[in-house]
């Protein structure tokens, strides 16, 4: 069967990978460059999604904690086990009881994952592995294992295996507009594919719109914004933003310290960047638990999630992917990078 795919995110990147595989003739279209927008933005994590358990989205972290092991078999050189801790403070959203059954169950979903599970932490203990961190009405807290990648890089793995299984990637050949026929237009030719698929993340809305088709799936375009910091960064951490339930990573990053992220309203004719308000928000979250610290900004990013929408707070907002199938065109919205592969497994099967 021939395949257009137009995305090269790391989606976009996953299916036409999966598609190969499995004796398809694959083209996939970027617009710009592969790897080039939200999929190197992300928080550089390959998690279940913590926080996902309290929206009671276990079946989406069960998959997401199955795939984050996977890409460390897959390509354990771009990604690496990596410890969190979540310190509990007096007077936090969440007690010692909510973060430990919160953490037995992600254990649980996790199933016979080769990562070590969650471990209580005393304040003593976690002081002196986070110099520095917040005293006052520190309680202890909670390690428990997620992984770290290098997003750009493993999306450009991804790409290259797909090369290797036949896909031809063309970068800089914008698809204008597709149809439910199978067409796929660019400004220079138009192409007939036996299936097409419309995988474009936060532009997934936009092309059916541009193609004169009604999209069945809203998308909420949510912009999440991170800081680098100069000082190297010892120990990742979770930790609530002050006075919310949300809650924002410290990482390590290439031998700095990596915090994000924010989750503020994105439309697509707006710049993607990191706002002051957003800048100043993530360093004042920062800042309240490392009282003695002046942090220096080294550099700054943001990306641009789909998220499927019908929560009236971005926080709430679902994190799985629906695909839509119309004629011979399949069209995905939303997804994480998490469960780019498995996203991929369910869209090979329904182009099957």
């Amino acid at each position: 069967m021939r395949i257009g795919v137009v995305g090269g995110g790391i989606n976009g990147l996953c299916c036409a990978w999966e598609l190969a595989r499995r004796g398809h003739a694959v083209r996939l279209f970027e617009r710009d460059r592969l790897m080039q927008a939200t999929s190197q933005a992300s928080s550089k994590l390959l998690h279940g999604g913590l926080r996902y358990i309290e929206k009671g989205e276990f079946r989406l972290v069960r998959e997401a904690l199955h795939e984050r092991d996977a890409w460390l078999r897959r390509a354990p050189e771009l990604a690496h086990p990596l410890r969190l801790v979540v310190p509990q403070y007096a007077g936090g959203r969440r007690g010692r009881l909510t973060i430990g059954l919160g953490l037995w169950i992600y254990d649980r979903l996790a199933g016979d994952s080769a990562l070590p599970g969650h471990r209580h932490v005393c304040g003593s203990d976690l002081l002196r592995r986070v110099p520095g961190l917040r005293r006052d009405g520190l309680r202890g807290g909670y390690e428990f294992s997620d992984a770290q990648m290098d997003d750009y890089r493993l999306g450009l793995w991804v790409a290259e295996q797909a090369r290797q299984a036949g896909v031809r990637i063309g970068e800089g050949e914008e698809v204008i507009r597709c149809d439910e026929d199978g067409g796929a237009h660019t400004a220079a030719d138009a192409y007939r594919f036996d299936r097409i698929l419309n995988v474009t993340g936060p532009w997934a809305e936009a092309l059916l719109h541009r193609s004169g088709l009604t999209a069945p799936v809203r998308l909420d375009l949510v912009r999440g914004s991170h800081l680098i910091l100069e000082r190297r960064c010892e120990q990742a951490l979770l930790l609530e933003v002050p006075g919310e339930k949300r809650i924002f990573f410290v990482l390590p990053w290439q031998g700095h310290t990596l915090v994000g992220t924010t989750e503020v309203r994105q439309r697509l004719d707006e710049a993607i960047s990191p706002s002051v308000e957003e800048e100043r928000d993530l360093l004042r979250a920062y800042g309240h638990y490392f009282p003695t610290e002046t942090p220096v900004v080294v550099g700054r990013f943001a990306g641009v999630r789909p998220l499927l929408a019908g929560a009236a707070n971005p926080s709430d907002a679902s994190r799985d992917s629906v695909i839509h199938r119309s004629g011979r065109l399949i069209t995905v919205f939303g997804g994480k990078w998490t469960t780019a592969m498995a996203l991929a497994r369910r869209v090979a099967g329904m182009v099957c």
